[in-house]
């Protein structure tokens, strides 16, 4: 029986090198699997899961147009899986399409997405990731001044200073962002 997972973790916990992980085992036994990420993430280029640790791959880019339930009806061959990258990006309408693949055609789809937002708030697409997930994990990684688990995220401006106010959405990466502790989001030692 499949299931919609959620696995979601503080910005460096390895999510999209997992992402590729699960497809290259899926792919090596011949079981095709279908890559989505959000059309928002340009880091590297729209349409690309990218790891830190410079391994990339193709995939579908998530607009807020996309339909992924007809995407997945509409693919070729029926996949062993759905994998979809920055998760938290994801609008709700998406997130419902998701379980339809899953309770409609039985395919299991994992999400891997950050939880939370550089203010603490959830991100829309996590939020209903974890409403109606069936499995949920968290990705672990340590704080980025301490030893601590990091589970939330610390937005720095180009000098390295902490921000706290704007919008939600910024796309960035170590330049941008860090994964941080409590005591060091609200106290980081910049």
């Amino acid at each position: 029986m499949a299931q919609l997972y959620f696995k979601y973790g503080a910005m460096n916990s390895g999510k999209s090198i997992e992402i590729l992980k699960v497809a290259h085992n899926y792919e090596e036994q011949n079981k095709p699997v279908l890559i989505f990420t959000s059309g928002l993430d340009d880091r590297e280029e729209v349409g690309y899961v990218s790891s830190r640790i410079g391994i990339k791959r193709k995939a579908l880019p998530i607009f807020a147009h996309t339909n992924l339930y007809q995407s997945v009806k509409s693919y070729e061959q029926k996949p062993y899986c759905v994998l979809v990258d920055e998760a938290q990006f994801l609008e709700k309408t998406h997130v419902l399409q998701l379980t339809q693949i899953v309770d409609e055609f039985d395919i299991p789809v994992m999400g891997f997405g950050l939880k939370n937002d550089f203010q603490n708030e959830l991100f829309e697409g996590s939020k209903y990731f974890l409403l109606y997930a069936d499995k949920i994990e968290e990705m672990k990684t340590i704080c980025w001044f301490c030893a601590k688990k990091a589970i939330m995220n610390l937005r720095v401006d180009e000098q390295g200073k902490p921000i706290y106010t704007g919008e939600q959405i910024h796309i960035g990466g170590n330049d941008s962002y860090y994964p941080v502790c409590r005591k060091c989001h609200n106290n980081p030692p910049l």
